[in-house]
């Protein structure tokens, strides 16, 4: 005859898979109910993937397959609901590193101890397959909701171009794509806290969901020095400031080229532009990523710069978002 003890007991042989211990023993599940051949458990699933969920359940029926008086089993799944925020990295127009910068920000991030994911928002240019490493694989689905794709550098991340043959152009009208960008939003990203949003370029069908629907906390524009692409990352960043969107502030990308044979410095796209064109406006300016072979060379080969130790470049602009997402508290000096 079952006892509380021993329903209790088959319930905390089944492994949390997070903690490593028993389900009662990590907090998951409280002690089971056992009423007219029905046991009821109430399984805190926070932190969880749909995969992880669907293997504690069938865990916990075959827990129970020799008990007697158990006849069925019920298992209430809950999860907490966390506030999962969003940053949104934009620019007014393509070709200026907007991809490049979001890989590599992710990742440094992530080292800094955040739980991070990428979505590859540029429907119709993905890019993030490459940077990460991921191409080739495919996102599973539990129910509606996919799964993101783990990265070799620790992030998961979903991307159009894990969706599509490569080389597939993809020819929708905005709403599709709108629509396209929710079902990467709104996947199972599990513990996840902070999504990094690599928009494509422009204010159109994409963007105007993606504040809409989802509203970043903030917004990291990116630009090159020279003044056509500064006219267009004012536009994107006006967007922003309509949206109610807070423009956490600009990068400027390509700033400087030091040859590598030489060692002499040049500024192709000129310098300064960016970091003048925010003060103007009154954002931060956050820094500057320079025109480097290396970065573009390692980007290509999918093993972005932020994931070596040592990097100067992406860990400080990544250390002024974070400062940004959690300031810091001062109190009165004695």
């Amino acid at each position: 005859m079952a006892t509380p003890d021993s329903l209790s007991a088959a319930l905390d042989s089944v492994i949390d898979p997070i903690s490593g211990k028993g389900l009662i023993a990590s907090g998951r599940a409280a002690a089971p109910r056992l009423a007219d051949g029905t046991l009821s458990v109430v399984l805190d699933v926070t932190g969880l993937s749909a995969n992880a969920r669907e293997q504690l359940g069938k865990a916990i029926e075959a827990a129970y397959t020799d008990i007697a008086d158990v006849h069925t089993v019920r298992v209430a799944m809950t999860a907490e609901k966390k506030g999962r925020k969003i940053i949104a990295i934009g620019s007014g127009k393509g070709g200026v590193g907007k991809s490049t910068l979001s890989a590599n920000l992710a990742i440094a991030l992530h080292r800094m101890g955040k739980k991070v994911g990428l979505v590859d928002a540029d429907i119709y240019g993905p890019s993030q397959s490459r940077l990460l490493s991921t191409e080739g694989m495919r996102p599973t689905a539990q129910g509606q909701k996919m799964d993101p794709v783990p990265s070799p550098f620790g992030i998961p991340m979903l991307s159009m171009g894990q969706l599509i043959k490569s080389g597939q152009a993809i020819a929708w009208r905005g709403p599709m794509a709108a629509n396209a960008l929710g079902q990467l939003i709104d996947a199972e990203w599990g513990d996840t806290e902070l999504l990094i949003l690599d928009l494509p370029p422009g204010t159109g069908d994409v963007q105007l969901t993606m504040v809409q629907k989802y509203k970043p906390v903030g917004a990291v524009i990116v630009s090159t020095p020279q003044d056509l692409a500064l006219m267009d990352a004012t536009r994107a960043i006006d967007f922003f400031n309509q949206a109610k969107v807070p423009v956490i502030g600009m990068v400027e990308n390509m700033a400087g080229y030091i040859c590598p044979h030489c060692g002499e410095s040049s500024d192709p796209f000129g310098h300064g532009g960016a970091q003048a064109a925010a003060m103007t406006m009154g954002l931060p300016f956050l820094g500057r990523v320079p025109l480097d072979i290396a970065i573009r060379t390692a980007s290509d080969a999918g093993r972005p710069p932020a994931a070596l130790d040592g990097d100067t470049v992406f860990m400080p602009l990544a250390q002024k978002i974070a400062d940004w997402l959690s300031p810091k508290k001062t109190g009165p000096s004695f």
